[in-house]
Parts: C-alpha cells; structure tokens; sequence
C-alpha cells in the first residue's frame, strides 16, 4: 500500500511538472511570437510568422522550431485530459506483479503525443503553403476573414456529427474495457498511438480553430484547452460537445457576417 501510494503521488506530481513547465514555455513562446507581430494582409487581417521564415534561418530550421513549439503547446493543451487516460491505464496494468508502470506509463504518453507530432508536421506544411498562396494572390487574401468564419462553423456542425461522438466516446474509453491489458512495452506504445488517433479525430474541430485564428495566440489556445477538458472529463460528455457546437456556430455566423461587412453593433 505503501508502495502504491508513493507510485501514485510521483506519477501525479510528475505530471504536474509537465504541465507547469509546458505551460510556462508555451506563455512565454506565445508572448514571443505577440510580440513580434503579424503581416498585414489584404482584408483587414494579420498573418502569423509561424507560417514564415525568418532572416538567415532555412526552412529545415524554422519547420524544427515550429514543431518543437508546436510540441510543447500540446503537452500544455492536452495534459490535463490526457492524465486521467494514463490513469486508468496504469490501473489496466497495475494488478500485474512487478509492473514497471513508470516507463509504460511513459511509452503511452509517448506514443500519444508522436500522434500530435504527425499532425503539427501536417499543419505546418499546409499552414507554410496556404501562406506562400495568399501573399501571392490578394484576392484570395481578402477572403481569409470569411474563411476563418466558415472553419469555425464546420467545427460547430462537426460536434453535433455521430463521427465526433464516437471518438470522444473512445477518448473516455477505460483501457481494456474492465479486463487488465499486457503490461509490456508494444502494449504501451500501441495504447497511446491508439488514444492518440481517436483525441486528434476528436479535437479536429477545435484544433482547425485554433490554426486560423492564430496557432500560438494565448486567449484562443485557453479557449481551446477548456473546452477540449470538460467535453472530455464532464459526465454528460455529448451534451457539452453539442453546447459547444451551439457557441461555435454562433460564433462562426458572426465572423462571416462581421466579414461580409455587418457592423459589430448590429
């Protein structure tokens, strides 16, 4: 019992860690990347140099630091979600004999987070695309705005799709489902790329909102980070994505009409 209870107050202080340390990385990277600024661009709208190269630096280099950003910025996001995942998984696995439950515990997280290492490669190399289009085209530049709209709403309707609930569904998902799973290393490492798939399936919507209003803006990745934890850890968990769906269809609607030239005030 002992044992237990100093396994479980190093795992939860561990993970504490992570996150303060994430977390204040990500501040001061988005506070960084604030400062610099944007490019102005044709509608009335910014874009971020994330999607840029900076003097002297190769695109090797600024796709490295990206992701090295962009890693950091998960594990700040999706940590308080993803804690009480690894801790039912190490109640899968605990009742084993002489589990090694820190390195499992570790490959899960890994192989999870190599999920959103995959999609913030994908992000940045259609992000540094759609950049190098837009600077090259003012017209399709001075859509971006009602653009942006649009994205917001697809990932409104998308909370309210069968697709959306399924994969939160497996998010909640306890390891095993009631039976112990094999505590070794393959177990692990394909646990976590399994959990891995089915949250980024799951926070599509949400992500995609992220990357165009601003990939290291610090308010839109709080609102982002709340409402991916409570549809994640809230009881009635379908019913919070739909609310959520509700606020981001709103939200959608009045970035077009706002773009489209409504008054703020109408």
């Amino acid at each position: 019992m002992i044992s237990a209870r100093a396994s479980q107050q190093a795992f939860f202080g561990i993970c504490a860690l992570l996150f303060a340390a994430s977390a204040a990385v990500t501040f001061v990277w988005g506070a960084s990347m604030s400062g610099m600024g944007g490019m102005p661009m044709p509608g009335g709208w910014t874009m971020s140099m994330a999607w840029m190269r900076m003097p002297g630096q190769t695109w090797t280099g600024t796709a490295a630091s990206f992701l090295g950003m962009w890693v950091v910025m998960m594990v700040a996001m999706m940590l308080p979600c993803l804690v009480p995942m690894l801790w039912r998984y190490r109640q899968a696995v605990g009742g084993t004999g002489e589990t090694p439950l820190g390195r499992l515990t570790a490959l899960v997280g890994g192989g999870y987070f190599f999920v959103w290492t995959v999609f913030g490669m994908a992000a940045f190399a259609l992000g540094v695309a759609l950049a190098a289009v837009e600077m090259q085209r003012p017209a399709l530049a001075s859509a971006v705005p009602v653009a942006v709209g649009v994205v917001v709403l697809i990932a409104g309707a998308l909370q309210f799709s069968a697709w959306k609930a399924h994969h939160l569904a497996c998010c909640r998902e306890a390891p095993g489902r009631g039976r112990g799973l094999p505590a070794d290393a393959g177990t692990a490492w394909r646990h976590g790329l399994r959990v891995g798939l089915h949250c980024s399936y799951c926070c599509a919507g949400l992500t995609a909102i992220l990357l165009v209003i601003g990939v290291m803006d610090l308010r839109a990745m709080a609102v982002v980070t709340a409402a991916i934890t409570v549809e994640r850890l809230a009881p009635a968990a379908e019913r919070v994505a739909r609310v959520i769906g509700a606020i981001l269809l709103g939200a959608g609607l009045f970035l077009i009409a706002l773009a489209g030239g409504l008054p703020a005030g109408s």
